[in-house]
């Protein structure tokens, strides 16, 4: 992070930093991994709860807090983008963070009829190089 800064590094090397280390059974990336998994399970308009993040095995209420404060003075300092989607490539910045994942995922991008972005969810997770979708599956979400 240091020679290349933090745009240069993966959210699971971000989560690793933040975290420190792992557990004696899990290594710390595993711990980022199921961490976040939780975050793409969870709709963008919502807020992540210590209790959910306490679920996984080898996060305690220090280190849970510890990501929730982050995710939090992240959304407080960060200047609101841009929300609006004109070309197909507007999408790219509030999707970028999902283009280092090592498993396919299908997103459902919600907007309203001014074209800004109601919603980012994911849908899908599946495996390296494909997923399944459901169309009911992306209807409800």
């Amino acid at each position: 992070m240091q020679a290349h800064g933090a745009l240069s590094l993966s959210d699971n090397e971000l989560l690793s930093i933040l975290l420190g280390s792992g557990t004696k059974n899990r290594s710390v990336s595993i711990l980022a991994d199921e961490i976040l998994a939780i975050l793409d399970r969870t709709p963008a308009d919502e807020q992540i709860q210590v209790k959910s993040l306490m679920s996984v095995e080898g996060l305690g209420k220090a280190k849970s807090t510890l990501i929730c404060a982050a995710l939090e003075l992240g959304r407080r300092r960060l200047p609101p983008k841009r929300k609006q989607i004109i070309f197909p490539g507007d999408v790219y910045p509030f999707i970028q963070h999902i283009g280092s994942r090592l498993q396919e995922h299908f997103l459902s991008i919600s907007l309203n009829g001014a074209h800004e972005i109601m919603s980012v969810t994911t849908v899908s997770i599946g495996l390296v190089n494909h997923t399944i979708v459901h169309p009911r599956d992306v209807f409800t979400s």
